[in-house]
């Protein structure tokens, strides 16, 4: 599974762990530091083996190499099988920190791999917690280690527990988003959703086969055509080739990541019955409704491309202004946000290249999906204004500002990286005013910028406001510790660190 993108497979006969690595590719988007999977198969020494390294899902799996990639294949086929790709919101750019996680064991449902999407606001309560009992040791600063030693726990006994159960337990510890994916050495597979339902999940059957990812679009990339979300706090579980439902928390309000739709998930996807691409052309027409400067002859409409780009299609049609590539993205580079810290500021700088031919002398409407750090918005503020000779460069944001951490699997955990909080105080109320809009603009280096207002957000995605996360746009969290780590964020910025609260982990 995946922001990382995690996803399943099984089916009664046959193998599946070929199906994969093309599911993780429509995944990429959500994690391109590393990649893996885990299979069962009965008959071979390791009932349950996995394979994991660091890179992107075709440098990992040898896909240029058709010879290594069918070896790779060939060594981890199985009749069930479960993948990962890792985005990183903490921990080290190394292999210990791949998914899935494996834990051997002689008992054969006491072997088990997994794989996480999400992050535990809860995390350092949990680590203290298992440090209390005796003889525990952590060798990795991330949450899914947590979450392995918890499922290690309630595997004990000298009987096999029911998977409902033993996810139940789960969700009364953990505080936060956490879809997972496990199979065991006794062939039983489960696919969960958190409670709120934070991150997407889907599924699907064709006959015999079932199939679980992130993204609807990896599931209808390989031919599924009736592709479900999984609900909030319910688990698909496979056992003796049987397939059942079952919920293990009970029903809750929901609090699905709006920013899914915004910025992170494949514009071809649908999640909990809204279009990814719908939504963004909405928040387009949106700020078009909302558009207040003249448009003459000189305007253009230029998205940042990829993701920006439904939503200034729709903002240019909505004030019939041409919308035209004024940017090229270098597409070897990747997604700058889900990168490192130690690479994302160089990468933004030679991921786009601005066409003085189209930009030269014109009033430019930048269309963005989000402003985080602002770090490549303001790289490319000054490209386009500098190397492509724009007159005018008015930004406008399909998404509300971030004044606020991600505590859930989004890599903005600290107060002092994001930009608004800078011009946005406490009491934001959901659409700054001219004049602080006018000091934001100044500090990005451009001529004006408008963003999207948080009660825009429910009605462009398509579903009731009350059931998003609108944590990182509001302050306002739908769980005890999301509040209680704003409330730390807030106080170690205020004694100069930064606004970090917690070390967190898992892929999403």
């Amino acid at each position: 599974m995946g922001r990382d993108g995690p996803a399943a497979k099984a089916v009664v006969d046959g193998d599946v762990a070929a199906m994969i690595p093309p599911i993780l590719l429509d995944l990429q988007n959500r994690g391109q530091l590393a990649a893996g999977l885990s299979s069962f198969r009965p008959g071979r020494a390791q009932l349950l083996d996995t394979f994991k390294e660091v890179g992107t899902v075709a440098e990992v799996f040898r896909m240029s190499h058709p010879a290594k990639h069918r070896s790779i294949l060939g060594e981890y086929a199985g009749r069930a099988a479960i993948g990962h790709t890792r985005y990183a919101t903490c921990g080290a750019e190394d292999a210990r920190y791949a998914q899935p996680f494996e834990r051997h064991h002689g008992r054969l449902w006491k072997w088990f791999s997994f794989a996480f999407n999400g992050n535990l606001a809860n995390y350092t309560q949990l680590r203290r917690r298992i440090q209390t009992r005796r003889d525990y040791h952590f060798s990795l600063n991330t949450d899914t280690e947590i979450i392995m030693h918890t499922l290690a726990y309630r595997l004990r006994g000298d009987r096999p527990p029911g998977l409902r159960e033993v996810m139940a337990s789960l969700a009364r510890s953990f505080d936060g988003a956490y879809n997972i994916v496990f199979l065991d050495a006794l062939g039983r597979m489960m696919v969960a959703r958190d409670g709120l339902g934070f991150r997407p999940l889907s599924w699907a059957t064709q006959g015999r086969l079932f199939a679980a990812a992130s993204e609807s679009v990896a599931l209808s990339n390989l031919g599924f055509t009736e592709i479900h979300s999984l609900q909030p706090g319910e688990a698909a579980i496979i056992e003796k080739g049987r397939l059942r439902f079952e919920r293990f928390a009970r029903p809750r309000r929901h609090a699905h990541c709006f920013f899914e739709w915004v910025y992170f998930s494949n514009v071809a996807s649908t999640m909990d019955g809204s279009s990814v691409y719908m939504a963004r052309a909405q928040s387009g027409r949106r700020l078009a409704e909302l558009e207040d400067r003249k448009i003459d002859s000189s305007c253009i409409v230029v998205p940042v491309p990829d993701t920006a780009k439904a939503a200034a299609d729709a903002f240019a049609y909505q004030l019939g202004v041409p919308c035209v590539e004024g940017l090229i993205r270098n597409r070897y580079i990747g997604r700058t946000f889900i990168q490192p810290d130690s690479v994302r500021g160089r990468s933004a700088k030679g991921k786009y290249t601005p066409i003085p031919a189209v930009l030269e002398g014109k009033r430019v409407f930048l269309i963005e999906d989000s402003i985080v750090r602002s770090t490549t918005l303001m790289t490319l503020a000054e490209a386009i204004r500098r190397r492509g000779g724009a007159r005018e460069i008015h930004v406008r944001v399909a998404c509300p500002p971030i004044v606020s951490p991600c505590f859930y699997g989004i890599d903005m955990s600290t107060l002092g990286e994001l930009f608004a909080p800078k011009f946005v105080n406490a009491h934001y109320d959901g659409r700054p005013g001219d004049a602080k809009l006018a000091r934001m603009a100044a500090a990005l280096g451009v001529d004006s910028l408008r963003y999207l207002a948080v009660e825009d957000l429910g009605p462009c995605i398509g579903i009731d406001g009350g059931s998003l996360c609108l944590g990182c746009v509001s302050g306002k969290y739908p769980t005890v510790c999301g509040n209680q780590l704003l409330r730390a964020a807030r106080r170690n910025l205020a004694r100069g660190k930064g606004g970090r609260t917690y070390e967190s982990g898992g892929a999403p």
